[in-house]
């Protein structure tokens, strides 16, 4: 396999967490969770490392505006 066809693995971190990895291939950047807050997203594809960082960042907020609403009394 040359170096042009290496895959690219990444790893996103949000907020002192590392929510996971994306690595490339074929279709696109493959996204493999490392922690469970981050499960929703495992095994999607994004066109890019940076949208999955995206998603996870979005993923994460709406994590945390649920969260706050359920304990809001």
């Amino acid at each position: 396999m040359s170096q042009a066809q290496m895959p690219q693995a990444y790893v996103i971190e949000v907020s002192d967490r590392t929510a996971g990895i994306v690595v490339s291939d074929s279709r696109g950047f493959c996204f493999f969770s490392s922690d469970r807050a981050f499960d929703g997203l495992d095994g999607g594809y994004f066109g890019s490392a940076r949208a999955a960082e995206r998603a996870v960042r979005a993923h994460l907020q709406q994590r945390r505006e649920v969260g706050g609403r359920a304990t809001r009394g």
